[in-house]
């Protein structure tokens, strides 16, 4: 305990120690985290611009894409800024914030993929009521909530790691901080944080996939009763969620619904929950959703034809006619 203050910052290995590979990996983790930023930023876009918080799919929708940037965020520009240095280094407080963001946010995201379910159980299976269950209030205590969840429950993951004392080594075997690779480096036992850990993370992750899986499967038993064109709708909007469900828990399984070890293929695992689903989601969600590629459409294009339109009119007043410059408002 007299050397808890020895270990100023950490070091990571990274994703490689092979300067080509990084340089690789450089080029197409800087392209996924540019697909990453564009791909929410449209769907943010669409919604504001388009007044689309009426519709409570729409309503968690931005939201979850203002969750990916940011979660995308706390890792990305780090690790692609290390896989061009000699050096990658983090200060203590530094490693810490990027634990609490990396579990703030992936937290917040389940809370809001499991609100979406809900959210899409409650549409289907009770069209007649869905306003009615779902309004503006009750969708903002629902987001509120999936905040709160997020922030308790990284406080928790946090407070269990300060306590530690670390005396060095000081050399992390991955791209970024997070909880089992960080108890490793502690010069105590951290047999108890480790269960403790485990059991948190692994109750919130394993819980809502249990949970999804149950609405879901509510979801297509329930669309036997759907004319044809009902269960087209309701599988285009489910198929998305269930795609971005699986790539999404599928790793945070495998990394936190074990006990306090580590693996060789943390890294690349890591690597599909941190950026390779936020890079995905506005993919998903725009090509596999028949109604967010059609409010795109609807949106962009009246948007292009009413600024072509209000340029052509102010540019030319004296050529078109009072009656020409109407027709194209």
């Amino acid at each position: 305990m007299e050397n808890v203050n020895n270990v100023t910052e950490f070091i990571f290995w990274g994703l490689s120690q092979n300067p080509e590979v990084e340089e690789i990996c450089f080029v197409v983790f800087t392209f996924f985290y540019t697909i990453i930023l564009l791909g929410n930023l449209l769907i943010i876009a669409t919604v504001c611009i388009g007044n689309l918080f009426n519709s409570p799919m729409y309503f968690f929708l931005n939201y979850l894409s203002f969750v990916d940037i940011c979660y995308s965020s706390v890792t990305a520009p780090k690790m692609i800024a290390d896989l061009l240095s000699l050096r990658k280094s983090i200060s203590y407080p530094g490693c810490m914030m990027q634990l609490f963001g990396v579990h703030f946010f992936g937290c917040t995201e389940i809370f809001i993929l499991t609100v979406m379910a809900y959210d899409r159980y409650v549409a289907i299976c009770r069209p007649l009521h869905y306003m009615t269950i779902m309004d503006r209030s009750r969708c903002n205590k629902m987001l509120l909530g999936t905040w709160v969840g997020g922030f308790i429950h990284s406080i928790i993951q946090v407070a269990l790691v300060v306590q530690l004392p670390f005396c060095g080594p000081n050399e992390i075997d991955h791209y970024f901080c997070d909880v089992h690779p960080v108890l490793k480096l502690a010069c105590t036992d951290t047999y108890v944080v480790g269960v403790v850990v485990t059991a948190n993370s692994g109750t919130i992750a394993l819980g809502s996939f249990v949970i999804l899986l149950i609405s879901y499967t509510v979801i297509l038993v329930s669309l036997r009763k759907q004319s044809a064109e009902g269960r087209r709708k309701a599988l285009s909007t489910c198929g998305s969620h269930i795609a971005v469900v699986i790539i999404f828990f599928g790793p945070c399984t495998f990394m936190y619904m074990r006990p306090d070890t580590t693996f060789s293929e943390d890294k690349m695992v890591a690597v599909f929950y941190t950026i390779v689903t936020p890079m995905l989601n506005p993919l998903i969600y725009t090509l596999r959703n028949a109604e967010v590629k059609n409010a795109m459409k609807k949106l962009w294009t009246r948007k292009f034809s009413t600024e072509l339109n209000g340029k052509m009119v102010v540019t030319f007043p004296s050529i078109f006619s009072k009656k020409f410059q109407k027709s194209l408002s």
